[in-house]
């Protein structure tokens, strides 16, 4: 889904598909797991795990960017705030509404270049 598809929507903020590798885990957990971004925005992201997860869980993510951008990895603690349950073919999954609540300056301007970008070539 582009961004214009997101268009009719009442959001403050276009929405880009990304569809890029995630690791995340729970603040206090040393273990990381992976999942997929669906899409992102200046201020979240989209993101399908397997594992069911709380709403307000806060978790470190990095999302894993291809090489030809200069964000390789984006590293960000986020909290849950909205979940559904995702069915593909022959499996059940979720999917999150992740909100950034600590993100440096520097990875926050990168991404936002990069939603540019994709926005540019809509």
């Amino acid at each position: 889904m582009p961004g214009s598809d997101y268009m009719d929507e009442k959001r403050e903020y276009l929405r880009f598909d990304l569809d890029l590798p995630l690791e995340y885990g729970e603040t206090n957990s040393p273990h990381a797991r992976g999942a997929l971004v669906v899409d992102s925005y200046e201020l979240g992201l989209l993101f399908q795990p397997m594992k069911e997860l709380p709403i307000g869980t806060k978790l470190n993510i990095a999302v894993l960017f291809p090489e030809i951008h200069e964000l390789r990895n984006f590293e960000v603690l986020a909290e849950i705030e909205w979940k559904d349950v995702h069915r593909g073919e022959n499996r059940k999954g979720y999917q999150f509404g992740l909100k950034f609540v600590g993100i440096l300056q520097e990875g926050h301007q990168k991404l936002k270049q990069l939603l540019s970008e994709k926005d540019e070539t809509i």
